[in-house]
C-alpha cells in the first residue's frame, strides 16, 4: 500500500492528512497557530509559525501511522488565498503575512480601481477588494517603504511552506487568480497591472498548474519530518479549489457548500466564458483548464466560534447548539448578520458589523445560537440567489466544513438554500483535495474525476421542508433589508473602532 499526504495550511491551524490508495484517511494531525490583530482590521501571522505546524504535523502522522516513510510517495497543499508573504533578497519573510481577512486597504483598492478601471473584470475578473494580494502589496509600498524597498518577490501562505520544504519557488494559478494580478484566462500574469503598479516581472513567481510536481524534499525537511528525501512534491492549490476537488465539485451541475472560518458558495465553470460581473469572484480552478465561481460570507464559521468564546468559553459546540432544533426558523424573531469582518458577497464592505436584531426577553442562548447558524446560512444563500438569477440550476448542494457537522445545521441548508444538501462519509475538506492532487500526481489515477470516485463517498442527503422553506424565504427578505437600513450607522460608528 502506497500513501500521500494533504497538507491544508488554514487561517486557525494546520491540518495534515496521511491518505492511502483506497482514499482512506490513516492518520491525522493538526497544530494551531496564532493571529495578531494589532489594529482594527488588521489581521496577521508569521509564516514561521505555519512552517513549524506543517512540519510538526507531519512528523506526527509519519510516526503515529507506522508507515515506512518510503511509501509515502507525495506531498501536496492547500492554504489560505490572497494572503502576502513579502520575501528579501534570501527568501526570507519582511514582516508579518498580511491575511485575507485584513481589511486595512480599502485607500489601495479605490487607486487600483482608478488605475485598471473595466480591466478588472475583464481580465482580472474580479473586482479590487481589500482581500486580495496587490492591495496589500500597495499598502506595504505606500505605509512601510523600507521594508518594500528590500522586497524582491512575493509569495502566498501555503507556497513559502512548501518552498521551505523544497527550496523551490511556485505559485498555482488557482492561489494566483486571488491576487488580482492574474490573467485568470489566459493563466499568465498581467503585464498590464505589472506596468501600471511598476512590479518587475521577477517579482512574481513562476506559475504552475495545482497537480505540477515542482520538484523533492530538500535533506533538511526530509530530516525534521521523518519523511523520504525523495518524496515528491506538488503544488497544491488554494483552499477553495481543494474543498471543490476534495468534495467532487468536477463537473456542471453541483455546488459546493464550504463552512469554515470563511464561508463559501462555489461552482464550477467548464471554461471562461461565464460573466457575473463581478457580483462573484471567477478563478481557477485546481482542475486543468477549468475554473470556478463562488461568492465568499468573511465571517461564518468566525460568527460562530466568536459567539462561543463570548458567551460560552470553554464548552463544546455540542454543548453550545443543544437545544436548536428544537426551535423553529425564525429563532423567535432574532435575527444575526455575520459582518463581523466587514462582508465580501454580495457587499464588498469592510466597514459594515455584525448585529443582532429583535431581541427580547423570552430569548435564551439557544435562540442566539440558531440565530448564528441562520445568519451565516443567509449570507451564503445570497450567492445561491446570484446564481440562479445568472441561469445556473442550483439544485444540489455538497456541504463541506463545520457546517457539515450538524445535522440541525445541514437541514437548515436545504431548507434555506431549498436544494438537496449532500453530506461527505468522509468530509476532509480542502486537506483530502491537496492528497488528490498528489494522488494523481504520483499516477495512481489518470484524472481527478477518476480519483474522485474512490476518494469522494457521499453519505446523507437532506432535503428541503416545503413550510420551513417558505418561512425562511420571508426571513430571507427581511435579512436583506437589514444590510441597507444598517450601513449608513455603521459608517457612522467606524470612527469609533480606530
Amino acid at each position: 500500500m502506497k500513501y500521500v499526504i494533504g497538507v491544508d495550511l488554514g487561517t486557525s491551524a494546520v491540518k495534515t492528512l496521511l491518505v492511502s490508495q483506497d482514499g482512506a484517511v490513516r492518520a491525522e494531525a493538526t497544530r494551531e497557530y496564532p493571529l495578531y490583530h494589532e489594529k482594527s482590521g488588521w489581521s496577521e501571522q508569521e509564516p514561521e509559525d505555519w512552517v513549524a505546524g506543517t512540519v510538526e504535523s507531519i512528523r506526527e502522522i509519519v510516526s503515529k501511522s507506522g508507515v515506512a516513510p518510503e511509501d509515502i510517495e507525495g506531498i501536496s497543499f492547500s492554504g489560505q488565498m490572497h494572503g502576502l508573504v513579502l520575501l528579501d533578497a534570501e527568501r526570507r519573510p519582511l514582516r508579518r503575512a498580511i491575511l485575507w481577512n485584513d481589511t486595512r486597504t480599502t485607500e489601495q483598492c479605490r487607486q487600483i480601481e482608478a488605475k485598471l478601471g473595466d480591466k478588472l473584470l475583464s481580465v482580472m475578473r474580479n473586482p479590487a477588494l481589500e482581500g486580495f494580494t496587490l492591495p496589500k502589496i500597495e499598502w506595504v509600498r505606500q505605509h512601510e517603504p523600507e521594508a518594500f524597498e528590500r522586497a524582491r518577490g512575493f509569495l502566498l501562505p501555503k507556497d513559502y511552506v512548501r518552498c521551505r520544504l523544497t527550496g523551490a519557488v511556485h505559485m498555482d494559478l488557482s492561489d494566483a487568480a486571488g491576487t488580482l494580478m492574474l490573467d485568470v484566462a489566459n493563466k499568465r500574469w498581467s503585464a498590464d497591472v505589472l506596468e501600471t503598479f511598476g512590479i518587475p516581472a521577477d517579482f512574481c513567481p513562476p506559475l504552475v498548474e495545482a497537480g505540477a510536481c515542482v520538484g523533492t524534499l530538500t535533506k533538511e525537511a526530509a530530516e525534521k519530518t521523518g519523511l523520504a528525501a525523495g518524496t515528491k512534491v506538488f503544488a497544491g492549490g488554494a483552499d477553495n479549489a481543494c474543498g471543490a476537488i476534495g468534495a467532487g465539485i468536477l463537473q456542471p451541475g453541483v455546488t459546493l457548500c464550504s463552512i469554515g472560518t470563511s464561508g463559501v458558495i462555489l461552482t464550477y465553470e467548464p471554461d471562461a466564458s461565464a460573466d457575473y460581473q463581478g457580483k462573484v469572484h471567477f478563478f481557477n480552478h485546481g482542475k486543468e483548464n477549468a475554473f470556478y465561481a463562488m461568492g465568499v460570507t468573511l465571517g461564518a464559521g468566525y460568527s460562530l466560534s466568536w459567539f462561543r468564546n463570548t458567551f460560552a468559553k470553554g464548552e463544546s459546540y455540542d454543548s453550545l447548539l443543544a437545544g436548536v432544533g428544537d426551535l423553529p426558523p425564525g429563532s423567535g424573531g432574532l435575527l444575526f448578520t455575520p459582518y463581523l469582518v466587514g462582508e465580501r458577497t454580495p457587499h464588498a464592505d469592510s466597514v459594515i458589523r455584525g448585529s443582532f436584531i429583535g431581541m427580547d426577553g423570552s430569548h435564551t442562548r439557544a435562540h442566539f445560537a440558531r440565530a448564528v447558524m441562520e445568519g451565516i446560512t443567509f449570507s451564503l444563500h445570497e450567492t445561491v440567489d446570484i446564481f440562479r438569477k445568472a441561469g445556473k440550476t442550483v439544485d444540489t448542494i455538497v456541504s463541506i466544513g463545520g457546517g457539515a457537522k450538524n445535522p440541525v445545521w445541514l437541514q437548515m441548508q436545504a431548507d434555506i438554500f431549498q436544494a438537496d444538501v449532500v453530506a461527505l462519509e468522509n468530509e476532509q475538506g480542502p486537506g483530502l483535495g491537496a492528497a488528490m492532487l498528489a494522488a494523481v500526481g504520483c499516477g495512481w489515477f489518470p484524472s481527478l474525476d477518476a480519483c474522485a470516485d474512490v476518494f469522494v463517498k457521499r453519505q446523507k442527503a437532506y432535503r428541503p421542508d416545503p413550510e420551513r422553506s417558505r418561512r425562511y424565504a420571508e426571513l430571507f427578505r427581511i435579512y436583506q433589508d437589514v444590510y441597507r437600513q444598517t450601513k449608513g450607522l455603521n459608517q457612522a460608528l467606524a470612527a469609533f473602532r480606530k
